[in-house]
């Protein structure tokens, strides 16, 4: 089955944590810290590949995580960076934020990689963090925390033209005909339950890439049968080629059929109801009421409303070279980029954890010391004895998760604080 949507979860690796070492060599018994750094973790980077034409790899597996970095070591050992986390998709897919639907990229164009999540930095180790004060430091930093995200993957159709209509008014025999595409084809409904793209080629370069878009039908915008999964190809083309029955072969009126369509490109999206839009009148090999012309009442209808009428016959080939030049001629006035989805979701700006190296020892049952380098620094610029001062100083605890640390380490109310020469009692 041809898979254009997936709902993945991806995530970073989170970086390797500082390690707290001291040297320790003969004739130097009290050797100064020597703690390495963490490595950094691994990126999610989505890539495209020009062999794939699905998301079938996604389809069956919906966890993908990059490595986390290693700890630092002793002897100032820097641990290892893991490893990048490479999705190799299509080109054409976007990539969304699950909750919002809002896009994160779009694999097209000149995008051909982009890393989506980076890994976490690797905590410092305690060689960083010896001052003339703390000769000793017992802590290092923790590495950043992973970043994790739930993505749909949608794989969008890249054509200039997207052909349209119901289900059996010839749009695959279109295809076949005019490009190097070989789309099943029979007669019955939904045959064509996959886009399928070919090369238009009129020579010296003018030529230009035709899908075609599983037939519609009433409701698709709502989501009827495979309404969103057909409509979502033909947001990236750039011309429409709405293919009608002109021979009512199955009792429909194209001119009806021609409206039904229109309007569910208007009710999923007004943006692309306007796009250029040119009408095949196919299947008029099969005409026999010389009495009545249907091209000629599909032309009275719609060519005042703007859109050009073409009389054609895909099995034959009546008049198709002069619809398709014609659609070269409206492709050259539009913008020769393809439709790109710009980014509407970041997820660089989230906020990956900074842990602050600090330590919490129980140093008796009822006192409990603290230290690390931002804290010394914090107290030495913060004036205590005033209540704006020991207002900001309580709140520097919380959110450093020191508070939080100290009640998991069992201190209770009343218990002593000890900090750099400061001492207080602990109260909720």
């Amino acid at each position: 089955m041809f898979a254009d949507r997936a709902k993945i979860f991806i995530r970073s690796g989170k970086g390797g944590d500082g390690h707290v070492s001291f040297r320790r060599e003969l004739y130097v018994p009290n050797g100064g810290p020597d703690g390495g750094d963490g490595g950094k973790g691994g990126d999610v980077i989505f890539v495209v590949d020009e062999g794939l034409n699905n998301l079938s790899d996604y389809r069956h597996r919906g966890k993908f995580c990059a490595e986390p970095g290693e700890e630092g070591g002793k002897r100032r050992c820097h641990g290892a960076n893991g490893k990048d986390l490479i999705l190799k998709v299509p080109e054409g897919t976007v990539i969304r934020e699950a909750e919002t639907g809002k896009v994160i990229a779009d694999m097209s164009g000149e995008n051909r990689r982009q890393v989506i999540l980076k890994g976490g930095r690797g905590g410092l180790g305690n060689m960083h963090f010896a001052t003339s004060t703390m000769q000793v430091p017992k802590y290092a930093q923790p590495g950043q925390n992973a970043q994790e995200l739930w993505v749909n993957l949608e794989l969008k159709v890249i054509a200039d033209v997207g052909l349209i209509g119901f289900p059996n008014v010839g749009k695959s025999t279109l295809l076949s005909r005019v490009t190097n595409a070989r789309p099943k084809i029979a007669n019955y409904h939904f045959t064509t339950l996959s886009p399928m793209q070919g090369v238009v080629d009129l020579g010296e370069g003018r030529g230009f890439v035709m899908a075609d878009i599983p037939g519609l039908i009433e409701g698709a915008s709502e989501g009827v049968g495979l309404g969103h999964e057909f409509l979502r190809h033909v947001e990236r083309t750039k011309v429409l080629l709405h293919v009608v029955d002109a021979a009512s072969t199955e009792g429909r009126d194209p001119i009806e059929d021609i409206y039904k369509i229109n309007q569910e490109l208007k009710n999923y999206s007004e943006e692309l109801a306007s796009r250029p839009q040119i009408i095949a009148a196919n299947k008029t090999d099969a005409i026999y009421a010389e009495d009545e012309d249907p091209v000629a009442r599909i032309r009275e209808e719609f060519e005042p409303q703007g859109y050009k009428v073409f009389s054609i016959s895909a099995v034959s080939g009546k008049g198709l070279k002069e619809l398709l030049y014609y659609i070269r001629e409206v492709l050259d006035t539009l913008p020769e980029e393809p439709v790109i989805f710009e980014q509407e979701y970041d997820p660089s700006e989230f906020l990956l954890d900074e842990k602050l190296p600090y330590t919490v020892e129980k140093e008796d049952d009822h006192t409990y010391v603290v230290e690390g380098p931002k804290i010394e620094k914090m107290l030495g610029y913060t004036n205590l004895d005033s209540e704006k001062g020991f207002l900001f100083f309580q709140k520097f605890l919380k959110d450093t998760g020191i508070l939080e640390e100290l009640e998991k380490a069992g201190i209770e109310e009343g218990d002593t604080v000890r900090m750099y020469g400061l001492q207080f009692d602990y109260y909720k």
